[in-house]
Order: structure tokens, then C-alpha cells, then sequence
């Protein structure tokens, strides 16, 4: 064989053959339509550069974005019974629970942990809405009354992140009761003298609403976080009016007094640093 067979061929074979592109280097805002390099999505903190529209962000993602880099610990959380009630649909509750942990990597739609934001000491609740839509089953139950158990043992103040579709209805009235359960909880930080805030993301609904996600001292929420109770639809039939635009949005509930300020996720974490340390000034060294 000649050297064009034996060199040339392979190279030039090399040179022009297709070669394998991920195909998750390019996402499209579904606000905007406009594309983002997956790089510039990632520093963004999942923030379109185009139109800012804030995209969804997982349990797992908040914890990174809040504290500071290297500086907190999740905790394992208690386990609830698996499938209290052995209900079925169209498949068995079991099975969606396998493939919900299969798909986040989660025990449930909860993740609790402890560490610095801003250089103070608090213990932060994020919600997974990949889980089962976030839905708050007794494995979210027994994740906020730990959260809250470690911001007292821990003094220091308690952060949820909120984002759910509302009530497990695989676990019926043990659902429910995660309700009361949860403000339980809420009221221990409280009683403790310890700031419980909130920060409402895109969606939270139903039974969150209802119960510990507007209970904060402080409400924070994303900019364009659907937040209400009942689907605007079934509103608009019961009350026979049509709603106004944007309702349920994080800027109208800001504009009639529901929530205390909507912040860019870029200006979060500064954001919950400065709210901190203005509400545990008891923190400060004595001046002199």
C-alpha cells in the first residue's frame, strides 16, 4: 500500500467525518425563544441574558446559589413511610416515587442544609418541583420540621425555598396534615427568636401556599414566580369575574402588599446576607 493509502486517506477521512455534538450545549428560552450557550445559562444562574426570564432551578442548584462556595452540608433527612395508603392510578405510587428518584437523585422533593450565606451561619429548605411537582407528601413534612429543629439547635435563621404544585394526593389525609405540621414547624424558629424567610419560586401553589410559604417574617419572591392557591381557571369560574393581568404573578402580589420585595436571582444571595445580618444584629462583636 502507498503512503496516500496508508496516510493521506485516514487524514483526510479524519478531517471531514461528522464528529459527536452534546446535544445540551444550546438551550432555548421559553420566554423569549432566544438560544444561550449552556455556559452563559450556568454562570446566568439559569437567567436568560436576553429577556431575563428567570427558568426553573433545582433543590440542589438553590443550595449552590446561596451559600457561600464550600461552606454548607446537606443532611439526611428522616424517612416516611413509602406508601402509606398503597395507592394506585394509573400506575402504583411506588413506581412514581422510583422514577422521581431515578430522574433528581433525591429521596423526596426536599433538601435541608446548613451553613454560611454571606459569612452567617444559617440552614436552608429548598424544594424539588421535579419530584412528584414539588407535591408536599409526609418526606416533605418531616424535611421542614428537621430544618426548623436545626436552625434552633444551630441558632441561627431558617430559609425555604419554595416551589410545589401542593398536596401529595397519593397520601390523601397524611398529605393534609403536613399542612399544620409544617406552620408547627415554622413556629419553632419562631418562638426561638430566630428569622423564618421565604423565598417563593416559580411555581408555588395549593397546600405550600396555604400553610408555611406565607408565614415568613420576611417574603421574597422571583421575578414572574407564579404564586396562588387555586389555578387562575377555576378562580375566574368560582368568583364569575375575569382576573386581572398577571394575576398570581410574583410583581402583582408585590404591588398589593402579599410579598415584601420580588429580587433577581442574581441578587439573591446578597440579598439574604444583608437581610440576616440586619435581622441578627445580636450577632455583631460588642463594640468597644
Amino acid at each position: 500500500m502507498s503512503w496516500l493509502t496508508e496516510f493521506v486517506r485516514p487524514k483526510i477521512r479524519t478531517l471531514f467525518a461528522k464528529r459527536e455534538v452534546p446535544d445540551n450545549l444550546w438551550h432555548q428560552c421559553p420566554a423569549c425563544q432566544q438560544m444561550i450557550f449552556h455556559r452563559d445559562l450556568v454562570s446566568g444562574l439559569k437567567v436568560c441574558g436576553h429577556c431575563g426570564h428567570h427558568m426553573r432551578g433545582s433543590a440542589t442548584e438553590r443550595l449552590a446559589w446561596t451559600f457561600d462556595e464550600g461552606s454548607f452540608t446537606r443532611i439526611e433527612l428522616p424517612k416516611a413511610n413509602a406508601d402509606p395508603l398503597r395507592f394506585r392510578d394509573t400506575k402504583r405510587y411506588t413506581d412514581r416515587l422510583k422514577e422521581a428518584r431515578d430522574k433528581t437523585h433525591l429521596d423526596d422533593a426536599i433538601v435541608v442544609a446548613h451553613g454560611l450565606i454571606g459569612g452567617r451561619k444559617a440552614v436552608v429548605a429548598a424544594m424539588e418541583f421535579n419530584f412528584i411537582g414539588g407535591s408536599m407528601g409526609a418526606a416533605v413534612g418531616n424535611g421542614l420540621v428537621a430544618a426548623a429543629q436545626l436552625a434552633v439547635l444551630q441558632d441561627a435563621p431558617l430559609v425555604v425555598f419554595t416551589a410545589s404544585g401542593g398536596a401529595r394526593m397519593q397520601e390523601g389525609a397524611i398529605s393534609l396534615m403536613q399542612m399544620p405540621r409544617s406552620i408547627i414547624a415554622t413556629r419553632l424558629v419562631k418562638d426561638a427568636g430566630l428569622p423564618y424567610i421565604v423565598v417563593l419560586t416559580d411555581p408555588t401553589t395549593g397546600g405550600v401556599t396555604a400553610s408555611f410559604a406565607m408565614l415568613g417574617d420576611i417574603q421574597i419572591a422571583e421575578p414572574g414566580a407564579l404564586i396562588g392557591f387555586a389555578g387562575a381557571r377555576v378562580i375566574e369560574q368560582t368568583v364569575r369575574e375575569k382576573l386581572p393581568e398577571g394575576f398570581q404573578r410574583a410583581e402583582y402580589l408585590l404591588e398589593h402588599g402579599i410579598i415584601d420585595m420580588v429580587v433577581k436571582r442574581t441578587d439573591l444571595k446578597a440579598t439574604l446576607a444583608r437581610i440576616i445580618g440586619l435581622l441578627r444584629v445580636r450577632d455583631l462583636p460588642a463594640a468597644a
